[in-house]
């Protein structure tokens, strides 16, 4: 690497190691914890590159951007920021950052990044800041690395005209998703329309959802339920489009391509639809991102008046270990409860292990056919957890995490098919009466009433 890089961060940690690091790369540096500092630097000509950090003590790095692009044109941003949300990507994007990255950063991939930065030397045009407040409580935040890279592609398709399609288990923000990329795009000020089925029902249903969302956007939710008729419908309007016509998006937590195969989805909707796709990661997958959310969901019911609450470090660890089927609705929903029904300021694990033991069970994984052998099924799970995280390893207690899920059900099943009788199910098991009581105990499993399966 050749150049001169300006960093500006607050931590005195990061400024040391980036300025290490870019120097054995062969560039100067010039560090600094102030955004005055950095952007006289800027205005005195200086620098090649510039690496940011958003929050400072006395600036905002996103709310330089415009600034340092009508001082030098040209001059690459790469933001850094601890404020991992999607509105830090999409508002890095929108402000023309040349790349942004979430802390804690992987150090090689900022280095890759910087290194292309200062060959490529993209020009930047000027882009006038958002005008609107934008929201700091969506709960669409996350620093893994699936999360972060459906936050980089959201931020890519913003201001497309591509039909976006949105996938995900029911849950995970589908829908927070397709009115992020309205509220944040080029159409926000525009309508944004989510059409129902009974708005497909009649001949007249799209015609009126088009003049309803003039040339802002539709999103039809969870398209996969619609029938044969309202598919139809939506392909003819989709057809009928003309250059002003509104931005389409689609959500469904049905398999689309499986169930174009089997004839229930048709082919031709599928296409317009998918022009991009977004996966939107369950939170099995970003097992990481718990307790970020659990936090700010703790801090959000307090603002919306409910008491300061704080988790255990055990409460947490029991939070990150449950399988969450519902997804980040689940977890909020659970949180509210345990703000209403916890005691003290702390909320302790025994209070979650009883509030998550009334939750629902993992439901069986998707998607494999009826000959698959179990150890088939769940390497298709665990190579795709793998693939999630995107050549970083997961978190560490991956041998505990999975075999709760398998030891829960199995005992659960184990339990109904013997009557609830733990001798019986013991037996069944291969292990001890005394083994089968602990684990009854700790995966708070209910006994109580349990019927023979037939």
């Amino acid at each position: 690497m050749d150049g001169t890089v300006l960093v500006a961060d607050d931590d005195r940690t990061i400024r040391t190691v980036l300025t290490q690091a870019l120097t054995r790369a062969g560039c100067k540096v010039h560090a600094t914890s102030s955004m005055v500092t950095l952007m006289r630097w800027v205005e005195e000509g200086k620098g090649d590159l510039v690496i940011s950090d958003v929050v400072m003590p006395d600036g905002n790095g996103l709310e330089a951007l415009p600034k340092i692009a009508e001082e030098r044109p040209g001059l690459p941003v790469i933001v850094i920021s601890a404020q991992n949300t999607i509105m830090t990507a999409i508002q890095a994007a929108e402000k023309d950052a040349y790349d942004y990255l979430p802390k804690p950063f992987d150090l090689p991939d900022l280095m890759k990044r910087a290194a292309r930065a200062l060959e490529v030397k993209r020009r930047a045009t000027p882009k006038r800041a958002n005008e609107e407040q934008t929201k700091d409580d969506l709960p669409l935040v996350g620093r893994t690395p699936a999360m972060q890279a459906l936050y980089r592609l959201v931020a890519r398709v913003m201001n497309t005209e591509l039909a976006v399609l949105i996938t995900g288990e029911s849950g995970t923000g589908k829908s927070l998703i397709a009115r992020a990329i309205h509220d944040f795009s080029d159409r926000r000020t525009l309508p944004f329309v989510v059409a129902s089925a009974s708005d497909l029902a009649t001949m007249d249903g799209p015609a009126t959802l088009i003049s309803r969302a003039k040339n802002g956007s539709i999103l039809f939710d969870e398209v996969g339920d619609l029938d044969d008729d309202a598919q139809a419908r939506i392909v003819r309007m989709l057809d009928s489009f003309t250059d002003n016509a509104p931005r389409v998006m689609a959500t469904s937590q049905a398999d689309l391509g499986n169930k174009m195969e089997s004839g229930a989805f048709r082919q031709d909707l599928f296409y317009r639809l998918s022009g991009v796709t977004l996966n939107v990661p369950s939170l099995r997958e970003r097992v990481d991102d718990i307790p970020l959310l659990a936090e700010h969901f703790l801090a959000r019911s307090e603002r919306d008046g409910l008491p300061a609450r704080r988790f255990t470090e055990q409460a947490l660890d029991l939070i990150r270990a449950y399988s969450w089927p519902g997804n980040v609705r689940q977890l909020e929903n659970t949180i509210r409860r345990l703000l209403v029904t916890s005691a003290e300021e702390e909320i302790t694990r025994a209070e979650t292990e009883q509030v998550l033991g009334n939750q629902p069970a993992m439901e069986p994984l998707q998607g494999g056919s009826d000959g698959d052998k179990l150890s088939s099924s769940v390497a298709k799970h665990l190579r795709r957890y793998f693939d999630l995280h995107g050549g970083v390893l997961p978190p560490p207690g991956l041998y505990a995490r999975i075999l709760r899920e398998v030891e829960l059900p199995l005992i659960e099943i184990a339990l109904d098919a013997t009557g609830g009788n733990q001798a019986k199910c013991a037996d069944l098991l291969g292990i001890n009466r005394n083994t089968l009581r602990k684990k009854i105990t700790d995966l708070d499993i209910q006994v109580t009433r349990r019927r023979k399966l037939m």
